[in-house]
This record gives C-alpha cells, structure tokens and sequence, in this order.
C-alpha cells in the first residue's frame, strides 16, 4: 500500500514538473499581447485627443474585488481566462481603429470639397471685380445693368463757353458734362449733406461710421459710400469696420449696383470674417447674384452662411435665407 502511494505521489509530480513550463509560456505570450494592446490603445487617445495626458481615457480594467465572479467562471485554467479577455480586447481595439480611419476619410472628403467650392467662388467673384474694375476705368463709375455706357474714340476738346452767351465754340460740336458723382456742386445737395449732424466723442471710428450711417439713411448714398471707405480704410481693426463695409454693399444695392454691391459684401466675408457683419454681408451678397441673374451661385453662397455661421444665424434671418432660397429654386 505504501509503495501504491509512493507510486501516485510522484506520477503527480513530474505532471505538475510538465505543466510548469507550458503555464510560464502561455503567460509570456499574454503579456507579450496586453503590452501590445495598451501600445496602441495610447496610440488610438493620441489621436483622439491631441490635447495631453489629461483628456485619456483612463482604461476600466481594474482589478475586480474578492468576491466578484469573472466572466466565464469556473474556468479551467486563468490562463485561458485572461486569454479569452484579451481576445476580446483585441476585436475591440480593431473595430475602433477601422472607425476612426473612416471618420477622417470623411473629414478630408469635407475639406477637400469645401476648399473646390471655396476656390471656384473666388475666381467667379474675382472676374466680377475686374469687369467692374475695367468699367470703372472709363466712366468713373458702374452704371446699373441695362445701362449704356458710351466711351469716346478720341479725346474730345473741352469747349470754351463765352460769358454772355453760355454757348460753347469751337471745331467741335458741344459736349454735355457728366453729372458728379457726389453732386456737391448743386445746392440743394450740399444743402441736404450739410444738414446731416457729424458726431462728436472720444471714438472717431464710431463717429466716422455713425457719420456715414446717417448720411445712408438720409439717401444721400454717394456721399455715404465715401464715408463708409473712408472707415474702412482708416480703421480697418476697428468694430464699426466689418459694419462700414457691409453698409457699402448696401448703399450700392439702394443704388441699383449689385455688381459693386457682391464685390463689397464677398470683401467683408474675406477679410473680416469674424466681424459682426460677416453673416449679413454673405446673405445681401446672394441678394446682389440674385439680381445678377446668378441663382445658382446665390444657391451656393446660402449653403456657405448656413455652414459657416449656423450658430450664430438668428431666427429672422433663418427666415430670410429660407426664402431667398425659395426664390433661387434651391436644391
């Protein structure tokens, strides 16, 4: 009985002696793999959270109390425990990686197609400045669309008026002069510009658009345009800058000029875009291509508030581009 015994006891032994290095192994490998893990678990935060340390997520993997039954229990071996959890770590680790491969795909796709409409924008409107630009050039100012504006071929002698008379003489025939553009000549306009009260305090930028804002409301909009360059100009950090240059845009849409008009609104978006008549002057600016016969650019330019300035929309101009949109036949 006693030789049965020794017999069993070391049998029990050199299996225990066998199993020994096969368990070590196994734990190597696992640990092998959860290094891996946690490598590229780092990894993933990084890039979701480029913003340090503190945004991580801290790992809930802690260990679990006493008393707690695991997952899978009774198990044969905790070995095979852990390796089935680190299974199931893996399926999750690639499962969000292939998640946030496809959500930056989808990022670039929306810059990308922002960055094509943003170019093809400003060349369209760049070949409205210089249209406007060249017009300008030989009238002095553009006229209204439908409006013929005549260029002389040849240099024309100014004609010498008699005293008496008031008749022109000359080789050539009389030429009636253009009206100004100011009409500060006429009395009963410098009359009216006179009238308007200039303010007076400690901010001269707000005086200077305050100035031009009246002159504006009073219709006196040649004047008013002056003015409101003039701000922009001297002032071009000041509040009442992103204000002044949206007026301008206005002032030449009150005046029947929408071509001057979009190229002063799409200026106030470039260049100032967080001023605080950004968002007014992409609206007016989509009114100015409506009247251009451009329905389709208008289209355009409402997608681009709407995207751009959607937080800071407020509800009257939600309305407002609403029915702009409307009127566009607007996808």
């Amino acid at each position: 009985m006693r030789k049965y015994w020794m017999m069993a006891t070391t049998a029990m032994m050199v299996a225990g002696f066998g199993l020994a290095p096969q368990a070590a192994h196994a734990q190597a490998a696992i640990e092998g793999r959860v290094d891996r893990l946690e490598s590229e678990m780092r990894a993933v935060q990084r890039k979701v959270f480029p913003g340090g340390r503190d945004q991580y997520v801290q790992p809930d993997n802690a260990p679990t109390s006493p008393n707690m039954a695991l997952p899978g229990s009774p198990s044969d071996s905790p070995v095979a425990d852990l390796d089935a959890r680190v299974n199931a770590l893996e399926t999750q680790m690639t499962g969000m990686t292939g998640q946030i491969e496809t959500t930056q795909h989808r990022v670039q796709l929306l810059e990308d197609a922002f960055n094509a409409y943003k170019r093809t924008t400003d060349a369209r409107l760049k070949a409205l400045e210089d249209g406007a630009s060249a017009v300008g050039t030989t009238s002095g100012a553009l006229e209204a669309p439908g409006t013929t504006v005549v260029t002389p071929a040849r240099p024309v002698t100014k004609p010498v008026t008699t005293p008496a008379t008031g008749t022109a003489t000359g080789t050539r025939p009389p030429v009636t002069p253009t009206k100004p553009a100011t009409a500060t000549k006429d009395p009963a306009r410098a009359a009216k510009v006179a009238a308007i009260e200039r303010p007076v305090s400690d901010d001269p930028a707000e005086d200077a658009y305050l100035y031009g804002y009246r002159l504006w409301q009073a219709k006196l909009f040649p004047e008013a345009e002056a003015q409101f360059k003039t701000v922009v100009a001297t002032y071009p950090k000041h509040k009442r800058a992103s204000y002044a240059q949206n007026l301008l845009g206005r002032s030449y849409l009150d005046e029947d000029k929408p071509s001057l008009a979009s190229i002063a609104f799409y200026d106030n978006y470039k260049k100032m875009p967080t001023g605080d008549r950004a968002p007014d002057s992409l609206y007016y600016l989509a009114q100015a291509l409506m009247k251009l016969g451009k329905p389709a650019d208008a289209c355009k330019v409402y997608g681009e508030l709407s995207d751009v300035y959607g937080s800071k929309i407020a509800d009257p101009m939600k309305a407002d581009i609403a029915r702009g949109r409307t009127e566009a036949k607007c996808k």
